[in-house]
């Protein structure tokens, strides 16, 4: 019998191209993944994926084996979608996929008050860049920076957050504008809208530090590093950094919250999107 688990996660590798695309979807380490990958073949007795060179690629008996397994996988996740949704009570674990600053500032605090009144709730909250696909249930919830297109998805505007430059005072002060260094994103980031705004501000001046994280780019934006983009709601309460005026309105982008329509009337789903409507509604 082949084992459910062997077959999801060779699943998530041929979705996703890499064991750790694999591992962050099904949130395990990449080595399990390549357990699971290898215990699949070995009950299989077939050979899934050509290990030559440093891609993974699969082979054809691979490459039907996973058009099989997403099939499954999806009826699978369908019935769970269903049987979650026809829960009275108010108990079960509801995944949150947002962005890492976000999550943070907006809704950690209202979340861990849900759980506290809702002793039968179990809420886990993933910082991700990433965009969790909602109906191989990588996530129950997301919240997003841009508006999804497509899917069987029930998605409602939360609100828009202000996007600015800032920079420390000190080196304002003694840099000219001509001389500015600028602050980004790591390459993760690199089509975000902020970031193309900063790009074609920061024009031939040079990017000098580059974070994978708003806190690390936070926390170099204060010790002098340049000029960087940061929302609005980050930088509230910092009494280091500095607005900067460059011209123009500061960049605005809408935030969205996303449920599989199967979901939306789950008693667990739905008491974590009042509660993060409402702390939106609150900012």
């Amino acid at each position: 019998m082949i084992d459910w688990e062997d077959l999801r996660g060779f699943a998530a590798l041929a979705r996703h191209g890499t064991l750790s695309g694999a591992a962050r979807a099904l949130g395990v380490e990449h080595a399990t993944i390549a357990r699971r990958v290898a215990a699949l073949e070995a009950g299989l007795g077939l050979r899934l994926v050509d290990r030559r060179g440093r891609k993974l690629m699969l082979t054809p008996e691979g490459l039907r084996v996973a058009d099989s397994a997403g099939r499954m996988e999806a009826e699978a996740l369908a019935a769970e979608r269903i049987a979650l949704a026809a829960r009275a009570e108010l108990s079960g674990r509801v995944t949150l996929s947002a962005p890492p600053a976000l999550a943070a500032a907006r809704l950690a605090a209202p979340l861990a008050r849900l759980v506290e009144r809702s002793p039968g709730l179990v809420i886990e909250v993933r910082g991700e860049k990433r965009e969790a696909l909602l109906d191989r249930r990588e996530a129950d919830i997301a919240v997003r920076l841009s508006r999804p297109r497509g899917g069987d998805l029930n998605v409602v505007r939360l609100g828009a957050i202000g996007f600015r430059f800032y920079a420390n005072p000190e080196f304002v002060a003694r840099t000219p504008p001509e001389a500015w260094s600028f602050s980004a994103d790591d390459e993760s980031l690199a089509a975000a809208p902020q970031q193309v705004w900063l790009a074609r501000v920061a024009g031939r001046r040079p990017v000098r530090f580059v974070a994978s994280t708003a806190e690390l780019q936070l926390a170099a934006a204060r010790a002098g590093a340049g000029v960087a983009v940061f929302p609005d709601f980050l930088v509230a309460g910092v009494h280091d950094l500095v607005a900067l005026d460059l011209g123009g309105p500061p960049l605005e982008r809408e935030v969205w919250l996303v449920v599989h329509r199967d979901l939306r009337t789950a008693p667990t789903v739905r008491v974590v999107i009042d509660c993060i409507r409402e702390a939106f509604r609150e900012a």
